[in-house]
């Protein structure tokens, strides 16, 4: 049965039998401003070129969602009510909307076994984060994380957020919690910091043998505790967007009487990550149902569009106009051969005193990505705002597989340096990322004055949001900087 025709998470199909990408997660953002800019989601319908254009609309939709709470929040719930409309859940030949469907078990299908791997060594007690050969902990992380601030790297209120976690190593257990991580195996992921700190995880990943043997590699070396499903060969993990029915039962017997942390850190590739965001808030709606003290839990990329408070706009134009003379005379004559594209300032269209777009949308990385990664964003603010506790933090720049693939991407990344961008290894992304879940979930749930708050509190963006120049205004100078290094990689890969 091929791809297009299989049970799970799908693409709605048309009278020919198509499943389009485009004309679903372009009706989805445009449905999403409907209520609050009719003039914008007309523009967003309209769209011609819509690989090209998403960029500007996604930007477009921040900012108008940036008007008000009541703006945002309403922005998130339709948004959301329109991916329900639309993606649909198919069963054999049947399909069906996913606001209508109940992920339920197959006919004839066999429910997964449970492996459980225990961890043989100590709990780590303390907080403890990899930075360039070295093993950072207590007063010199505190030093490292006051670093970051001075450089502008990271916000404020991020090395507050890991600061407390260095006070309270008793969090790291995260006592009187459960973990279930969905796509265990991110790169970026928590599962390895939570092993290693002694916490107990359930782990839903594809069925790849080799990821799974490091996982459970992970977990006999840590001091926690990892339980996955098996199926009826033996094989370890399963597939959320064609198996939610069976993951859902699954979870629902092993879940156990501690309240759920679900961690969604899955990635595809293409219009199959919107497919998984839309299979996991399917999933959410469910164990949400289940259990109203199940917390949710995602890592925002920083390659997306997002709503910054007045402060960090007034960094930014602080650090354009300390250029000094000689670089601004430089960079004049290509401002003028770019038509003021090239080295733009940051936060143009910020007014002073107000909050800004900070647009770090790449093109490369596609329609589907930016919208996959705002249907994650939705559901966190939509379930803040019922009340349910939720984590979402922007991670920094890092080097990751998905980024070292892109070869544009990451000769960008090799010359960010330039322009006052720090790339992380992911090595000290993982507890760094853990830490703030961790503090997330056990500190008292925050009052915000606007939900995309959710998103800028904490951020560790690596730079991006503070830089004088608006990012994709030098993004193609830094991918040229950047080549050399890229280069010589490549060959020493071959």
């Amino acid at each position: 049965m091929s791809d297009e025709t299989s049970a799970g998470v799908h693409f709605p199909a048309d009278d020919q039998g198509r499943r389009s990408t485009t004309t679903t997660t372009r009706g989805v953002l445009a449905d999403s401003v409907r209520g609050v800019d009719a003039a914008l989601a007309e523009r967003i319908d309209g769209s011609r070129e819509w690989r090209k254009d998403y960029v500007d609309l996604v930007h477009a939709v921040t900012a108008a969602s940036a008007g008000s709470a009541d703006r945002a929040a309403r922005i998130a719930t339709d948004g959301l009510a329109s991916m329900r409309r639309r993606m649909v859940l198919v069963d054999g030949s049947t399909e069906v909307p996913l606001d209508e469907a109940r992920p339920t078990m197959p006919a004839g299908a066999a429910p997964f076994g449970t492996e459980t791997v225990r961890g043989t060594a100590a709990p780590e007690t303390t907080l403890r984060v990899p930075l360039d050969g070295r093993v950072l902990k207590g007063e010199e992380l505190r030093g490292q994380l006051a670093s970051w601030v001075d450089r502008q790297i990271v916000e404020p209120s991020f090395a507050t957020a890991v600061g407390e976690v260095i006070d309270h190593p008793e969090w790291l257990t995260l006592p009187g919690r459960r973990v279930l991580l969905v796509g265990a195996g991110a790169e970026m992921g928590p599962l390895e910091s939570l092993l290693s700190w002694g916490a107990d995880v359930m782990a839903i990943d594809l069925p790849r043998s080799r990821a799974w043997r490091h996982k459970k590699g992970l977990a006999t070396r840590g001091a926690g505790t990892l339980t996955f499903p098996v199926d009826g060969s033996g094989d370890s993990g399963a597939d959320v967007v064609h198996q939610p029915g069976q993951v859902l039962e699954w979870i629902r017997r092993e879940r156990g009487d501690d309240p759920l942390a679900v961690g969604m850190h899955a990635y595809a590739d293409s219009g199959v990550h919107v497919r998984v965001s839309a299979a996991m808030d399917l999933l959410m709606d469910e164990l949400t149902a289940d259990d109203a003290e199940t917390a949710l839990g995602w890592l925002a990329t920083p390659t997306d569009a997002f709503v910054v408070p007045s402060e960090v706009v007034e960094a930014a134009r602080a650090r354009w106009d300390s250029r000094g003379l000689t670089i601004a005379s430089a960079q004049a004559p290509l401002r003028a051969l770019g038509r003021g594209r090239l080295f733009a300032p940051a936060y143009r269209d910020a007014h002073e005193g107000q909050p800004g777009i900070a647009d770090v949308l790449v093109p490369q990385q596609g329609p589907n990505y930016a919208i996959a990664k705002r249907l994650q964003r939705w559901r966190g603010v939509a379930a803040e705002g019922a009340g349910q506790r939720v984590s979402f933090n922007v991670a920094p720049a890092t080097w990751t597989r998905s980024v070292t693939k892109n070869p544009v991407l990451g000769a960008a990344y090799r010359g960010a340096h330039h322009f006052g961008v720090e790339v992380f290894r992911p090595e000290t992304v993982r507890p760094l990322m853990a830490a703030l879940l961790v503090r997330d979930l056990v500190r008292e749930a925050p009052v915000r004055a606007h939900p995309e708050e959710l998103f800028s509190e904490a951020a560790a963006h690596g730079g991006l949001w503070r830089v004088g120049y608006e990012p994709k205004a030098v993004l193609g100078v830094a991918a040229v900087a950047g080549l050399p290094g890229s280069f010589a990689r490549r060959l020493r890969r071959s």
